[in-house]
């Protein structure tokens, strides 16, 4: 298991600046933007698609650096009821499997999207609760939805040999370990999570117990580190599906907090055990979301406690009970 990061915070320096900024820490991978949210700052995705020699200069800056890619990340919504839109994040995510198969990189990371209630609608909508009877009707709509395009992009995903790996989230069909492993289930093996804590925790779910439910299924591709602290003062009052702006910090419920913040250390070292007895030994791609610090000393404070959290060796043998 290795320490890395989702560069957007550092989008204010070269591809170059940033891998000399991490290695300085000892960062292992990188996680960068092809699209979507996540923006493709360091590596726009048009100008690394079927180019060999820029792939090739790629693969030369990082080696320089002693860096690797985890997983190439476009965050959209490719089930949006707008068509115009819709499109755009579908070929901004076959695109970046495309990319991940030539710069042989195993994972995409992105979003399982979010239509809308019925076929004649226009804005995406959420269901969190089964009644009145026509939420529940639409949210079967979503997933008959959801099925059919995930299903032909899974597949599309083996052609090419790259794992899709679905941020569990708000606002998307996806936000929790039982939605994950039914599109799991009704598509392929190529989809399954990019595991980030973050909303997970404000929804209280137990990550240790969710990273065993999605592990007892192989369905975890990727793993973000992302903190979250709740707030009970302001919970108590309103609960957890808090609309207030993230930037009105003192009256919400909740905040992305860095690493440590949300959680201490001892928490973050049962996530990664947890994390070792499903199987999982890959990347621990920080996401910096927290509004209180600035990006580098959020960054800087999270690669130091995951240095003391992971483990860099493999499992030895149990001698003791011989």
């Amino acid at each position: 298991m290795h320490v890395g990061v989702h560069t957007p915070p550092l989008a204010d320096e070269s591809l170059e600046g940033a891998l000399a900024y991490l290695s300085e820490r000892d960062v292992a991978t990188i996680e960068p933007g092809v699209g979507g949210y996540p923006g493709q700052d360091h590596l726009p995705r048009a100008e690394y698609l079927d180019d060999e020699d820029a792939q090739a200069e790629l693969a030369e800056t990082l080696d320089e650096y002693g860096m690797e890619i985890s997983a190439l990340a476009t965050h959209n919504n490719p089930l949006h009821p707008d068509e115009k839109r819709a499109d755009e994040a579908d070929t901004e995510l076959r695109e970046a499997i495309r990319l991940a198969s030539q710069l042989e990189v195993n994972t995409v990371t992105c979003f399982s999207g979010l239509p809308a209630g019925g076929p004649e609608d226009e804005v995406p909508n959420w269901i969190t609760a089964p009644w009145p009877p026509e939420h529940a009707e639409a949210h079967e709509y979503q997933w008959e939805v959801a099925t059919e395009y995930w299903s032909d992009l899974a597949a599309f995903a083996d052609d090419h040999g790259v794992d899709i790996a679905i941020e569990m989230h708000p606002n998307m069909l996806v936000y929790e370990p039982h939605g994950m492993a039914r599109l799991r289930e009704e598509t392929n093996e190529r989809v399954g999570a990019n595991f980030d804590p973050s909303h997970l925790y404000w929804q209280g779910i137990s990550i240790t117990d969710a990273i065993r439910y999605l592990g007892e299924r192989d369905a975890i591709h990727h793993v973000h580190a992302k903190d979250t602290r709740v707030y009970e003062e302001q919970a108590r009052e309103k609960g957890v599906l808090d609309t207030t702006a993230y930037d009105d910090e003192p009256n919400r419920s909740w905040l992305f907090r860095s690493v440590g913040y949300g959680h201490d250390e001892a928490h973050w070292k049962d996530v990664v055990s947890t994390l070792r007895l499903v199987g999982y030994d890959g990347a621990l791609s920080i996401e910096h979301e927290d509004s209180l610090t600035s990006g580098r000393e959020g960054l800087e404070k999270a690669i130091e406690l995951l240095h003391r959290a992971v483990f860099t060796t493999e499992p030895g043998e149990a001698y003791w009970a011989e």
